[in-house]
């Protein structure tokens, strides 16, 4: 009995813990109703929602479009975001920022931080000596980190998703290049981490569009492999993958469509924007030589001007991407001198002819690392907008050598609706159809560490080693484990970046720091110590690159193991909960199988079979001795990181950086709540000064009354012009309040009259109606009468007093001017028709549910025979007895009688009842028919 308590003990704690872990899940369901996700391009990002009932949509802007410029203005009181932020950089191009992503992750010393400079000039940028990271000085109050911004347009984002969605959205899934290395995804993790998002997962841009590509194909995709080339050249970098399609039988859901990228080829610089800065300096130089000889300033000196001439260039570049030629034009370029210039698609193509030449450059690179040739790809996908540009189309369909390229893809919102469908399926609110993805790595990641061995009997030396951890194209996520051998004291060992050849020299420069991390291990020399009996089964580094491809080390153990024997009556308490939890899922074992819990169980022998003559079995303290098995201890080893390519930021400035954020938010809120209650009080002082020369305002009150409220809005709206800048939110809605006061009995009187017509309608429809269900409520005969003379006063009284409450009424209005508060209210008419009504309803439903009374039978009525082939139960009728005989008595058998149990079709004897029976008694709520009496039959 004591055994099968402690069993029933613990199936109830496993039950309870299962029960423990499905509520968890029910609440962060709860919670996680809606996903979003985040194209984050360099010139603009579409932003895409999840929400039941509104199946992977992208979200519109506060403009009604469906991709935001990422763009952020910074002023000392003020932000700006989006379309609102690109008409301000004309105005204000320093605080105006803009393709701030490519500094993400980058030191002072990277190329890109010089090139930003050369390109955006009229930005400050100084640098953060412990991490030698840049930063944008607005002015000497405002400095902000490149993660700073962008944790702000992210927060932009997750405001357009929830104003979208009617809800708010914490889970997001964002699309970073493939080429962001370990430095730039954490960058950009840290970014959402400032915005308050949690992020499911950093997916690559060029993987998204693979996704949503296959997603809407996914019939198309069959156990053939087929390989899709997608070429997106962007504004800022242009990306070429190779990706195959085909299904896979998986263990969860069978046969199932999968991406598996297999090759990548990127060009970090090559984009729309160069295009368009090539364009704006050709621009500004025609600028310059028209007002050559009138010693003007250089255009290039002025900020605005060339904002202007960027914004001109952008239009440029897509107007000669369906025309030869177009005249450039800005009106007051510099100085109220208006600039115009004829510009050709054949001197565009001549400024970019050294960008053209670089487009085959990525597609080359994704086909070596694929180690593919063009013959296996069956087709070429255009992506991006830069790809609109004829000559790059031109360039490209010559260097793949195919008929067409493809365009049978949205090349701006492919990789939103990627990403959100990887959304949903990472949220648990969502059941989606798998598709298994396959992503690859880029920069290959190795271990390297030195070791002391002998190589001659006393000769010593140091031997350097390098272990590949993650290889270039391998699939992620995925978890490694590396295992050091002959260390039996600290040691360290390095996590670097694998062969990078595949870069150019200038690659290598931007790419940064080759190194990763150092890390010290502390405690090896201990655990030898502390089990100095066991076998060392070395010490062992569990690495993780996760979904977002970002590293991370997740803990290194020291192990050991030793033979140790267990006594016949030991049962280690692992066993004993293996056991208690096989037996829950009916992998229950016999007492024999849970001695050898740890090993594989024995059959026994023939000779400790019983035999025919039933020998009994061998007693229990003649158990056998259990074999050694292996006994395996792990001792944790501490470890120390040291960050090599570009250090985290601390958590104390990381704290400060999402105080930082709040604050700027919780300031925009309160701007945007000032605002909103300006605008209220100025709508109302014209729309209330605008009615008061209304004719149905005029009628219900006196010149007087008008005077006062005309003088309070006058007076309130000097105010606003003079004061009503520096007023304050509560100032605002405190003016607004006063006015509406003022004003509320005169709108009361013009409401209250228009509502008069309707209502006054409504209450004599239903007094008319009432009146004639009443007089047909009385003319019901008595014998079938179901209202009760109380009911039908009752509603005769309200009817009465309803009507003389209306005659009332509106004899005492007619005697009021117009002028003073009514009598006859709206609410009231409401009210009385509500009484009415309930009355009303009340007899109604009386009437829908009460059965009619059973009417008494004539007994000279005569009764029809029923057909020969009804059966008694059709008649609703039970058998008789014979007088003399009780109804639990069988009856009198007759000969030749069919049995009343026949099957359905047959006839059975019509019975009746002798002189002596008495009729059936049956209930009226049953439905069946009325009991006869014996002169009935």
């Amino acid at each position: 009995m004591a055994a099968t308590d402690r069993r029933q003990r613990q199936r109830r704690r496993v039950c309870w813990a299962l029960v423990a872990v499905l509520l968890a899940d029910l609440l962060a369901l709860s919670d996680t109703l809606a996903v979003m996700s985040v194209d984050l391009g360099s010139e603009s990002m579409k932003v895409a929602i999840v929400k039941p009932g509104v199946p992977m949509e992208i979200v519109l802007n506060k403009e009604s479009r469906r991709k935001t410029p990422v763009i952020v203005t910074l002023k000392e009181n003020e932000r700006f975001f989006g379309d609102s932020a690109a008409s301000m950089a004309i105005k204000n191009p320093k605080a105006t920022l803009r393709y701030f992503q490519h500094l993400l992750g980058k030191q002072a010393d990277n190329p890109h931080v010089a090139l930003y400079q050369a390109r955006f000039p009229e930005h400050e940028l100084t640098f953060d000596p412990q991490r030698q990271t840049v930063h944008f000085q607005i002015s000497p109050q405002l400095q902000f980190s490149p993660e700073e911004v962008l944790g702000m347009v992210l927060n932009y984002s997750r405001s357009l998703a929830e104003d979208f969605a009617e809800q708010p959205i914490k889970d997001a899934v964002i699309t970073v290049p493939v080429f962001f290395n370990q430095a730039e995804r954490r960058a950009v993790l840290q970014a959402a981490r400032m915005a308050g998002l949690k992020v499911l997962q950093l997916i690559n841009d060029n993987t998204a569009t693979a996704l949503s590509y296959g997603v809407f194909r996914r019939k198309d995709i069959n156990t053939t492999a087929q390989n899709i080339m997608f070429y997106d050249m962007g504004s800022g970098s242009t990306v070429c993958t190779i990706v195959t399609y085909q299904t896979v039988k998986t263990k969860e859901a069978g046969m199932q469509p999968q991406l598996q990228i297999r090759g990548v080829g990127f060009d970090r610089t090559l984009g729309g924007l160069e295009m368009e800065l090539r364009l704006r300096d050709h621009l500004a130089g025609l600028f310059n030589e028209q007002r050559k000889g009138q010693r003007a300033k250089d255009v290039r000196e002025n900020p605005r001007a060339m904002a202007k001439l960027l914004r001109e260039a952008n239009r440029l570049k897509t107007v000669l991407s369906a025309n030869a030629d177009h005249m450039a034009q800005i009106e007051g370029l510099m100085d109220d001198v208006d600039f115009k210039a004829k510009v050709t698609r054949v001197e565009f193509e001549e400024l970019c002819a050294d960008l053209f030449e670089r487009v085959p450059g990525p597609v080359q690179q994704a086909l070596q690392s694929a180690e593919m040739s063009l013959d296996e790809i069956e087709q070429v996908i255009l992506v991006g907008g830069a790809t609109r540009v004829p000559k790059v189309q031109e360039v490209l369909l010559k260097a793949v050598g195919k008929e067409e390229l493809g365009k049978n893809i949205n090349a701006d919102e492919a990789a939103a609706m990627g990403a959100v469908y990887q959304a949903a399926v990472l949220s648990k609110a969502f059941k989606v159809k798998p598709f298994v993805v396959r992503d690859a790595v880029v920069y290959p990641i190795l271990v390297e560490f030195t070791r002391e061995v002998e190589e001659e009997p006393g000769v010593h030396s140091l031997k350097h080693n390098k272990r590949v951890l993650f290889s270039r194209m391998g699939p992620y996520p995925q978890r490694k484990v590396i295992t050091f051998n002959r260390y039996s004291h600290d040691f360290n060992f390095h996590i670097n970046y694998g062969d990078l050849g595949f870069l150019g020299p200038e690659d290598l420069r931007v790419f940064g720091s080759q190194n990763l991390t150092t890390v010290k291990l502390k405690g090896v020399g201990d655990s030898f110590k502390k089990y100095p009996d066991y076998e060392s089964k070395g010490i062992k580094a569990h690495f993780n690159l996760d979904e977002s491809g970002v590293l991370s080390l997740d803990r290194v153990e020291s192990v050991f193991e030793t033979l140790v024997e267990d006594s016949p009556e030991e049962e280690s308490t692992l066993t004993k909960l293996g056991n208690t939890i096989s037996s829950l899922f009916g992998g229950g074992t016999t007492p024999d199988a849970k001695e050898n819990g740890t090993d594989t169980v024995q059959k026994p022998s023939e000779k400790a079979e019983a035999g025919p003559e039933g020998i009994p079995p061998a007693p229990e303290g003649e158990k056998k001795q259990k074999p050694a098995r292996k006994q395996r201890m792990v001792e944790e080893i501490g470890v120390e990181l040291v960050v090599l390519d570009l250090p985290d930021l601390p958590e104390d400035k990381l704290a400060r950086s999402v105080q930082k954020l709040q604050d700027l938010t919780l300031r925009d809120l309160e701007k945007q709540e000032r605002e909103k209650a300006a605008n209220s009080l100025e709508a109302f002082i014209f729309e209330t000064q605008d009615k008061l020369y209304q004719p149905e305002y005029q009628e219900v009150s006196t010149e007087e009354q008008r005077e006062e409220i005309s003088g309070k809005l006058s007076a309130t709206s000097t105010w606003l012009e003079d004061e009503g800048y520096g007023a304050t939110t509560v100032m605002l809605k405190e003016k607004l309040a006063e006015l509406r006061k003022l004003c509320q009995g005169l709108f009361f009187r013009v409401e209250e009259r228009k509502k008069w017509p309707e209502r006054l309608s409504a209450l004599d429809n239903l007094l008319n109606h009432s009146s004639m269900f009443l007089k047909g409520a009385r003319l019901i005969p008595e014998m079938d009468q179901i209202f009760t003379e109380v009911e039908m006063t009752t509603l005769e009284k309200v009817i009465n007093e309803t009507w003389a409450w209306k005659n009332a009424t509106l004899a005492e209005q007619a005697k009021l001017p117009a002028t003073e508060k009514p009598v006859l209210l709206s609410k009231d008419i409401e009210a009385k028709m509500m009484a009415l009504d309930r009355e009303v309803q009340y007899l109604l439903n009386k009437a829908k549910f009460t059965k009619p009374r059973p009417r008494p039978k004539d007994k000279n009525e005569t009764r029809a025979e029923p057909p020969l082939n009804a059966s008694a139960s059709d008649q609703g009728e039970k058998v008789i007895p014979p007088a003399g005989q009780t109804e639990d008595a069988e009856p009198i058998s007759e000969p030749e009688k069919v049995e009343t149990g026949s099957e359905p079709g047959d006839t059975e004897p019509l019975e009746l009842g002798g002189p002596g029976a008495e009729p059936e008694q049956e209930e009226q709520s049953t439905g069946q028919k009325q009991p006869l009496k014996n002169d009935e039959l």
